[in-house]
């Protein structure tokens, strides 16, 4: 499943290669998705390329397949709806927009043993402890944990990527699990979704009226944003560790 950038530049590519016969340039690609730099673009191409949609030909110039596309760009596309409510967290996905995707399924399947204490947590993907990256994905696997170490609500865990968490105490591979909500407290750790495409793990900072994604690692720089670029998607409730 897709975030909306990457289904709208799905859809972009699919339809001036079949105007055409090649693949749109990637300043194109960025005029087409309204993205200030083409870094967006790079990004967006090579979650495609990961979730198997796209593949990219070596030394040959704007050589871009598509290899599958999902069944909502076999229909006709629709005029984007104003907008409205914000929007929010989708189990399987990170959902940057109101897309043609099918309902996703609860995040959360419980799974109560014989005790009626352990409960399955669902693995979405990874998510990047340093440079945003889109992370979220389909569900991957399951771990099964006490609910002593859950808060109340919906949950779903991420495996972590990067550094810029460690002196939170949370490293590179850990898993953590997210109570999925919309809002959080100023010094809460959340998972936020930055301009539709962009998921990170921070810690909330309200500065006035924007938003600080605050680092836990002082080689990263805190980031200041607006608080219509920053949708919160969970927060950390509990971290699970491999040795």
């Amino acid at each position: 499943m897709l975030t909306r950038k990457q289904l709208d530049l799905l859809r972009f590519i699919q339809s001036r290669m079949q105007e055409c016969g090649v693949p749109p340039s990637f300043d194109e690609m960025k005029d087409a998705l309204d993205l200030k730099s083409k870094s967006g673009i790079h990004r967006l191409i090579t979650a495609l390329e990961e979730r198997g949609f796209l593949r990219r030909l070596p030394n040959r110039a704007r050589a871009i397949e598509v290899i599958r596309i999902p069944e909502s760009l076999s229909q006709p596309a629709q005029p984007a709806p104003p907008p409205a409510e914000p929007r929010r967290f989708t189990p399987s996905v990170v959902e940057g927009g109101k897309s043609k995707l099918p309902p996703a399924q609860p995040a959360t399947t419980r799974m109560i043993d014989d005790g009626g204490r352990a409960i399955s947590i669902p693995v979405m993907g990874r998510i990047a402890a340093g440079t945003p990256v889109s992370a979220i994905q389909n569900q991957s696997h399951a771990i099964t944990m006490s609910p002593d170490f859950l808060a109340g609500g919906e949950h779903y865990a991420l495996e972590v990527r990067g550094d810029s968490m460690v002196d939170a105490g949370i490293l590179d591979g850990d898993l953590v699990v997210i109570r999925k909500q919309d809002t959080a407290n100023t010094g809460d750790i959340i998972v936020a979704l930055i301009d539709d495409e962009e998921a990170t793990l921070k810690r909330l900072r309200r500065r006035g009226s924007s938003i600080a994604l605050e680092a836990a690692n002082p080689a990263y720089e805190t980031r200041v944003l607006g608080p219509d670029r920053v949708q919160i998607q969970g927060r950390l409730v509990s971290l699970v560790r491999r040795y």
